[in-house]
Formats: C-alpha cells, structure tokens, sequence
C-alpha cells in the first residue's frame, strides 16, 4: 500500500542539532577572539531572547545603552558572529530538511511529500491519466530557470565552497559514526567553521560583470552538473512505478537561461565584448564537463571484440571516423594504446579529441578574441550526441547496456539539456534606447527624419515596410553616436556568436519597459540590418531572433492585450514569427509592478494579464511561452516555487515555464546538489501539475471569486498609491528611515542602484533596493501593505463576504498562495524594530504620522489574513518555516538595532565632513549582509 506523507518534520531534532553547532562555534569566538567578545555576544543574544518572550522597556534600554557603549572594533566581531550563526544554522537546516527527505525516500511504501516527483506522477496516474496521455504531457514539457546577477545576498564564491564542506560534514555525522570518527568528524567541522569565521564575508570590492557570470557559472560546477541528471532518474523511476517498464519515455525538458552578461539594461558595464566573453566562458565550462565525463567512460567501457559484436551503424560510424583526415592517427599517434580491439574506447578517444580541439578554439577565443575552429572540431552538440546515441543502441544490441549505463544516461541528459552552450542568453535592453537607435540609424539613412514624433501607427507602418525589404540601407558607422553604434553592435554580436556558438547559444530578446507594439519592431528591425532578419538563397525569410516584450507596470499589465493585439496583426511581424518557429514569448514582471501599484495589484493584474495572453495568441493560432520575472521576496514575486506555478490561472500553462532565479534565490536552491535536486523537483511536478489544461480544459474559477479580488485588488492599490505616490515626505522617509543610501555603497552588484541619477523618486529607484530597504528595516512593507484594508473592506460590504473569502482561500490555489505568502512577510515584519529605523528620518512629524499609518495597516493585515485563513498565528500551516523564522528573531533584533546605531554615526560624519567613506561604514555594511542573511529572501 503506497501512503503519502506531510508529517511535520521534527521541529525539537532540528533545535538541537543548532544548539549543537551554535555551541561550536562559540568556542571558536572564544578561542579565537577572547572571553569579552563571547560575553557580549552571549549577552545581547540571552536579553533579546528575553525580550521576545516577554516586552520589557527596561530590558530594551539597558541592551540599547550597551549596543552604544560598544567601539568599532567589538561591534564588528558581534555582528561576524550573529552573521557565522545564521550561516551555519542555515547549512543545519538545509541538510536536515535534506535528510528528512532521504528517509522518507528509504520507505518502501511512501509516496513522498508534497510536490515530489513520484507522488505527482502517482497521484496523476491514480485520477485516471493513461500512459498515452502521461507521455504527451511530458514531451510538451520545457522547465527553464533563468539566472540573473541581483545578488542582494552578496555571498562570496570563497564562502560558498567552505559552506558546500560544512554540509557535507554535518551530513556525515548524521549516519552514526562510531565514537573515533564521530570524534575526528567534529574536529574538521569546528576547522570548517573556524575557517569560516577567518574568511572575509563581504567583498572588499565591487564585483565586475565577469565576476557575476563567474557566480552564475559556479552552480553548475557544484551541483547542477549532478543534479540534472538525478531529476530525470526520479522521473523514470516515478514512471515506471505507476505506469510499469518501457511505459514512459522521459524527455529531457530542463533548459537553463541566463541574463549575466546580457543583460544591458541599466548596467553600462555589460558590453558586446562581454556578451561574447560570457559565452565563451559557458562553452568552456560545458565543454571541460563534457571531457572529463568522456575521459571517465573511456576507462570503463573496455568491451574487446573478441566477446562482443557492435551494430553495424557503430562499426561504420567508426571507421568512417578513422578514416576522416586520418583522425585515427592523429588521436592515436602519440597514445600507449590505440584501442583496436576496443572499439568504445577507440571511439571515446575520438570524441575526447575532438571535445579537446573545440575547447581549444573557445579557450583561444577567450585569451585573444579569434580563433578558426579545427577541421577535427566539433561544430555541433548533435553530433555529439549521435555518437552517445550510437553507444549506447550498440551497447543495448549485445544486453551490456546495464554496464556505464548510469554514467553514459547521465552524459546524454547533460548534453541535451545543456547543449555545448551551456545555458541560452538572453539579452536584455530597456526600450527607449531602441527607439532612439532607429530614430538615428532612419535620419542618417535618408529614410525618415521625424521617427520619434510620429503616432504609433505610422511608426509601425514605416518598421512593418522596412523589416521585409531584402536590403536596407546601412550608414556610416563613424557618423553615429556611441550609443547606437554600440547597441547595434550587440545585435553584430549576436550574429557572430550565434556562427561561432550554435543556433541555440541564444534565449530571447527581452525589452524592459515595453509600452507599445513598435517597441518589438524596432527591435526586429535591428536585428534584420545586423543579417538575424533576411531572406535565404531561395527568397525564403528567416528569424533569427525571438523577442520577448516585457510588462512590468501595473499599466502596461493593462494595455498588454491592446500591444499584442496590435502587434500580431501586422503581417510583417507574424510573417517574422512563423519564420522563427511561431512561438511568442511574453515576460511579465513581477518586481516593478509591485512597486508601482502594490501587492495586490500587481498579482491582480500579472494574473489577469496571463490570461489574456493565452486567449489571444490561441486566437491567432500562436504559440506562446510566458516568462515570469519573479525575484526572492514576495514583494518581488517570489515564493515556493511549486505553489506559484500551481497557482497560475487554470489553462494558461502549457508545458513551458521560463523564471528567473534572482539574488540569494540562487544560493538558497543551487548551492548544494541535495537542494538542487529537491527543487528542481518540485517545480517540474508543479508544471506537470498546471499543464493538465493540454489534455482537458479545467475552465476558471468561479465569477464572484474573480469579481471579489476585482474590487480588493483595486482597494488595495488605492491604499498603497495613497502612501506611495500621494503622502508628501514618503519618499524622503524611504531614504532615511531604511538603509537604502548605504546599500547602495555595499559590493552586491555591477549594476547601479537607480535606472537614473539618484533622486528621490520612487519612478528612479529600482524594485530591487526598493524592496531589500523595507525588508532591512523590517516594514517588509511592499509584500503585504494594502492587503489589511481591502480585505476589511470587503468584508465589511456585505454579511456573506467573510465566508466567501474562506472559501476563495480553501478553494483558489492563486488567493490562497497570495495569502501564504504575505504571513511569512508579516513574519518577517517587526513593528517595534521598524519604529526604531523611523527616528532616523530628519522630518520626527512626517516620520510618525507615516510610520503610525504603516503599523495600523499591518496589525490590520495581520487580523484579516488571519481571520481568513483561520488561524491563530501567523506560518501555523507550515511549522518548520514558523520555526525557522523564530529563531532568527534573537539574533536580528540586536544586529537591526546595532545596524540603527551606525547609520546614525555614519550620517553624523558624513554631514559633518561631507566624505561618504565614514570610519563606521564597512561595519555598518556588515550589518546589510548580516541580516540579508538572517531574513534569507530579502530581495
């Protein structure tokens, strides 16, 4: 009998294993740095541990006057030790959650938790879904996490891999070691830690673009190179269970994108040059991977031919290789054996040769800019590929398949999901720059000379006309600006790595800030002056280029049908999109139209938006991929991943999936492969899950469910824009009241903090800092603000709508992960503390009267989304989380007051001597990465 699981995991184990850690690394401060140090530490961490259990004004003040009593030197060390603390109670936690999961795997009869593979695909087949339908599910399937460089959790790559070594230390001793080695197994972990507690948490400089792809590439190397294929071994195991042998042939459906290196919008330091760089640093990194596989299945597989026959397409394969360019020799020329009666390992030492000719090329690419490729070299995955494929039909022919059969399966998921390419990059630009580019490129060509002022019709009339003609008119390159020289540079680019790289190095062309359907023409008609448009030898078009217009304003998330609609209805650009394969992706942005409108009108209006994307390209018989551009936060769109794709509107899934992983997103998920595997997992069975609508259409949810959040939605940004955009002094309390002004000094990114130059406008700052300022200071404010008045107002408009909110929640996954999602913001969120950071702004009268409204709409938040969900406390439905939270509460509360207390000083000189550089700066910078830390998902 198969039984499923969502025990809560044992809280009190958990508890004690942090005790256990945390009490190692005490004696690590206390060795290293002293008894006062220790003593202090131990002090403030006792008292606030006091002061949450029970609210003493005395107790408060008297750890404040200690906080100000402490010099530079010890404040340092008791921020490093909270800091270490969260770290390695943070590895505690993963690699219990990690060991949870893997006992609950040895059972033989579970099916699992929540989300996991097998219990989706049991569960499916349990409804009724047949193998046939299973199998058409499962190759619609494309899964594609998109890595960006917003590390608002700015762990070093150093860091990273002393905490890969703790993990698996504190895994190892979970499996009752006996008395010596347990003993030597603490000794190394207590290195690690101390190790740790040496290492330099924060940069001592601003990380180039060349160091976030660096970040970006890291994960691969240390975990998603195993992981990948791990997911697709639980997918045919699942399969087989519930469907029995040969039923199910998995596909590989994971893709992965990125945006580093690509992404140019608003980062002047993301060239062409670098675009190029990035990708040979991808290629480089596939292909090293791919060798050293190669290598390793060489030694395995030593078959002789005296006790096997291979099929005659490998034998042939084989010699015909032999014999190309005398390949044969060359490999071999030097080589102690050539294998001839070894025929894998005569083929495995082809393919490692030219793996090694094609790495060549990328290296030299990389060292000098150009290199022509070996006649040996590879020019293709496919052919790679073919070559496995070839192994692995010949092995099967002669019942050997079971031998390397794990490592040669594993090369061949690795291949076809990652390609030699690694990962697709997307570029990304804002679309203003591509207007002025073509308003310049247009004049100087003689072809119009007002573009810019022309209504949106006659732009699209002049693109529609010109993007078809067979040539264009290119002018001098000398003659334009620096701007669009280089912009259309990138465009030269993409067509010389699209040559040098393959077909698919590219992802699609994202235009942040799209307002108008001539924003994607331009950008198509870039594109065909740089040779990705044109016309072959037989006058037949190709596209070599996908554009993905973005929507991240609650008011572009109201027009997007309006610029779609425009947009597909003109011949020349379906006639680009049919060329391209007809599929037209559309990303919606999460971030900038929380910002913009608030929680609720943002998930309101991203929700709504899907579905009319959906409905439209279905009417004009296109294809459509949404890209979800989700951060960390809740107020940036993030949450668990499983639930948010469930959570999508019914039928608007259809197979594919594209999000970004943002900021500490990546570290959390990726770090270690027991994770990766986990959440890989879980947000594949979730699209499994929302692609049912592909066998049989679900149909929405009921009306008044959709007419009620209609009017909460509009409720709530009401409140929100009343705050935002129409309380005078907000914006001045945003910089003074939260770190804002010295995150943006902290080395996080190589991106600027503001898409202009700094002013206090909420239209300049990005969502990023925007968020990570409010959750800093602990308002936490746009995750969850509004929500309390529109929910009370609803409430209030008729006796029946307090039950129909209790239903909405029971019964529509979209509301209910909205509502969860807001209690861990509201966890996260701390009143008493958020007081402390409003004394800071300069204007006491302003500051109150906006942080009394902040703190009356969050207890008023706090009682309505409890009496929603019924419950008593917030994060009751999810234990280990509540748990989580809690016990970071004592060692946050001193680090924010700590924090509160340099940034009066830090202010203090610098209005004194007009110097930013403050001598209490690096400290205070400490404190942004300490409680980064502490809160996990802050931006």
């Amino acid at each position: 009998m198969n039984v499923t699981t969502d025990k809560p995991f044992d809280v009190a184990k958990l508890q004690d294993n942090i005790r256990q850690f945390g009490e190692l690394l005490g004696e690590v401060i206390k060795e290293q740095e002293g008894e006062a140090v220790y003593t202090t530490v131990e002090k403030l961490r006792r008292g606030y541990i006091r002061l949450r259990k029970s609210n003493d004004d005395s107790t408060r003040l008297e750890l404040m006057s200690l906080i100000d009593a402490l010099d530079v030197d010890m404040l340092e060390q008791v921020i490093r030790s909270f800091n270490t603390f969260y770290i390695l109670s943070n590895i505690v936690e993963e690699d219990f959650q990690h060991r949870e999961r893997r006992r609950e795997i040895q059972k033989a009869d579970s099916q699992l938790w929540k989300g996991s593979v097998r219990r989706t695909v049991l569960e499916l087949q349990q409804s009724g879904m047949t193998a046939p339908d299973m199998q058409f599910l499962m190759d619609q399937m494309r899964y594609t996490p998109v890595f960006t460089a917003h590390p608002t959790e700015a762990r070093r790559r150093t860091m990273m891999e002393i905490q890969r070594r703790i993990f698996l230390v504190i895994d190892q001793l979970d499996n009752n070691p006996e008395a010596s080695e347990r003993e030597s197994l603490v000794r190394h972990l207590k290195a690690q830690i101390q190790l740790m507690w040496r290492t330099n948490e924060v940069r001592t400089r601003k990380p180039t673009v060349e160091d976030e792809i660096r970040y970006g590439l890291y994960y691969f190397r240390e975990s998603l190179f195993d992981a990948i294929p791990i997911v697709y071994r639980y997918y045919e195991r699942a399969a087989r269970i519930a469907y029995g042998w040969g039923a199910i042939t998995v596909p590989s459906f994971l893709r992965f994108g990125s945006w580093i290196g690509g992404d140019r919008d608003g980062n002047p330091f993301v060239t062409p040059a670098l675009t190029r760089k990035a990708i040979r640093m991808q290629m480089q990194l596939a292909l090293e991977e791919y060798t050293r596989r190669v290598r390793e299945l060489r030694s395995i597989l030593s078959h002789s031919l005296e006790f096997i026959t291979p099929t005659p397409e490998f034998t042939a394969y084989l010699q015909q290789e032999d014999q190309r360019i005398g390949i044969g020799e060359v490999v071999f020329h030097y080589a102690h054996e050539s294998f001839q009666q070894e025929p894998y390992r005569r083929l495995l030492s082809i393919m490692h040769h030219k793996l090694h000719e094609t790495l060549k090329a990328v290296n030299a690419r990389l060292e000098h800019g150009h290199a022509n490729l070996s006649a040996d070299a590879y020019t293709d995955v496919s052919e790679f590929i073919h070559e496995l494929y070839l192994i692995r039909d010949s092995l099967r022919s002669h019942g050997d398949l079971v031998i390397a059969g794990r490592e040669l399966k594993d090369l061949i998921r690795l291949a076809e999901t990652c390609g030699f390419g690694l990962y697709k990059l997307d570029i990304r630009q804002e679309s203003t720059i591509h207007s002025e580019t073509v308003a310049e490129v247009l004049k100087l060509s003689g072809l119009c000379h007002n573009y810019l002022e022309l209504p949106e019709n006659e732009r699209m009339e002049i693109l529609a006309e010109l993007i078809l003609r067979p040539r264009l008119p290119i002018p001098h390159r000398p003659k334009l600006s620096e701007r669009t020289a280089e912009t259309l540079e990138i465009f030269d680019s993409m067509l010389e790595m699209r040559n040098e790289a393959g077909a698919g190095i590219f992802g699609t062309y994202v235009i942040s800030m799209t307002h108008h359907a001539s924003h994607i023409m331009e950008v198509m008609l870039l594109a065909h002056m740089a040779g990705l448009v044109g016309y072959d030898e037989n006058r037949e078009l190709f596209c070599h280029i996908q554009i993905s217009p973005l929507f991240e304003t609650i008011d572009d998330l109201k027009r997007i049908t309006e610029v779609l609609s425009h947009l597909l209805e003109n011949e020349a650009y379906r006639a680009c999109l049919s060329a391209s394969g007809n599929m037209q992706e559309v990303m919606l942005g999460y971030s900038d139209s929380c910002k913009d409108g608030g929680i609720l009108a943002s998930n309101w209006n991203l929700y709504n938006a899907q579905k009319e994307v959906i409905t439209l390209t279905d009417s004009y018989g296109v294809k459509c991929r949404l890209f979800h551009g989700r951060g960390g936060t809740v107020g940036r769109g993030g949450g668990p991943t499983h639930e948010a794709i469930i959570a999508q509107p019914p039928d608007t899934v259809h197979g594919q999936i594209k999000f970004t992983e943002q900021g500490e997103v990546l570290a959390a998920k990726y770090s270690n492969v027991e994770t990766a595997v986990y959440e890989l997992g879980v947000g594949t069975s979730g699209l499994l899950k929302a692609s049912i609508g592909l066998l049989k259409k679900r149909g929405a949810y009921p009306e008044e469910f959709h007419n009620a959040m209609s009017g909460i939605a509009a409720n709530g940004e009401q409140k929100y824009r009343q705050l935002t955009d129409w309380t005078p002094g907000l914006m001045d309390y945003f910089y003074e009241a939260t770190p804002v002004q010295e995150i943006a000094l902290l080395n996080i990114g190589s991106r600027p903090s503001h898409r202009k130059k700094t002013v206090r406008d909420k239209g300049s700052i990005r969502a990023i800092p925007w968020v990570f300022g409010w959750a800093q200071s602990r308002h936490t404010l746009p995750a969850w603000y509004g929500i309390g008045t529109a929910l009370s107002t609803f409430r209030a408009a008729h006796p029946d709508n307090g039950k129909l909110l209790e239903r909405m929640y029971d019964q529509w996954p979209a509301f209910r992960s909205l509502l969860s999602n807001t209690q861990m913001a509201l966890y996260k969120g701390e009143m008493d503390t958020a007081k402390e950071y409003a004394e800071l702004a300069s204007d006491q009268d302003s500051a109150q009267k906006i942080f009394a409204d902040i703190r009356s709409e969050y207890e008023l938040t706090v009682a309505e989304v409890l009496g929603v969900a019924r419950l008593k406390g917030l994060m009751e439905e999810t234990p280990l989380l509540q748990y989580s939270l809690q016990r970071r509460d004592p060692y946050l509360d001193p680090l924010n007051h700590i924090q509160i207390t340099l940034i009066q000083r830090h202010r203090q000189y610098v209005a004194e001597t007009g110097n930013t550089d403050s001598p209490w700066l690096p400290t205070l910078l400490r404190t942004i990465n300490a409680i980064a830390a502490g809160m996990r998902n802050t931006g």
